[in-house]
């Protein structure tokens, strides 16, 4: 897919506004010399923590307490462009990826039905927008459905980091990376690149927070099979580069697999 001619080679070749997204998201360790492009909902506060650990400004892995997701972490998108082209050339570069609906189940979860900033800030407009006399909610009830039509109605360029598809946060076609590491297989792919990048023997991938309830199976079989199969379809060709550039299969919303 990379291959075709209309795709980017490099991040240069990148209109201004997708550039910046990338180079944000891309995080940098020169002193094991690697590149991790963050998604979010895909593991990324456990690798933030690593990239402390690994830089000695947090001592352990397993320190409890917020993740500060800013300070004590270098973004390529704050070097000078000579420097930028060095890494991308020279350093190992790395990404996880997750099934994309799982991915926005897991989000929409996490940001309506937990976090309050969120229900103020997308929550109570998204109700507003998609519901008859939405007027007063308070942005903490907004469906899945709600949910999956405003995200019809936005630009992939334009969105949250949460819920933008992977490509556009990552590029990876303009980004050549090294290894692309899945959701699904964490712990194996993660000490893959572990030691790829030769990190000390005491750095390992964190367990799961024991509060953190993961999307499963029956939980995306559940929303998707509760939601109109419309809505579903025409969200698709949004994230259709996530689902074909990483070999994820479409959701299943046949009635056959929803009666199940």
């Amino acid at each position: 897919l990379c291959g075709q001619r209309s795709m980017p080679r490099s991040v240069w070749e990148l209109p201004p506004g997708q550039r910046r997204t990338v180079l944000r998201h891309l995080l940098v360790s020169d002193k094991y010399r690697f590149l991790y492009c963050y998604v979010p909902k895909v593991a990324c506060s456990n690798w933030k923590r690593i990239l402390k650990v690994l830089d000695g400004a947090l001592e352990s892995v397993d320190v409890q307490g917020k993740m500060d997701h800013k300070s004590d972490l270098v973004f390529l998108g704050d070097m000078k462009p000579e420097e930028i082209s060095y890494r991308l050339k020279h350093y190992y570069k790395f990404i996880f990826v997750r099934n994309p609906m799982e991915r926005l189940l897991s989000a929409y979860r996490n940001k309506f039905g937990e976090i309050k900033e969120y229900q103020q800030k997308y929550g109570v407009e998204i109700v507003r927008r998609y519901r008859k006399n939405g007027g007063n909610s308070a942005g903490d009830d907004v469906t899945f459905s709600e949910f999956l039509r405003y995200l019809l109605d936005e630009d992939v360029e334009r969105m949250n980091e949460h819920w933008m598809p992977i490509y556009n946060l990552c590029q990876p076609c303009a980004v050549r990376y090294d290894f692309i590491g899945s959701y699904e297989r964490l712990h194996a792919d993660a000490n893959h690149v572990l030691e790829h990048i030769q990190s000390p023997s005491f750095v390992r991938f964190p367990e799961r927070q024991a509060w953190y309830k993961p999307v499963t199976a029956e939980t995306l079989h559940y929303y998707l099979c509760n939601t109109q199969r419309r809505l579903i379809k025409e969200l698709l060709p949004k994230y259709i580069l996530d689902f074909s550039l990483f070999a994820y299969p479409l959701p299943n919303i046949t009635s056959e697999f929803c009666r199940q």
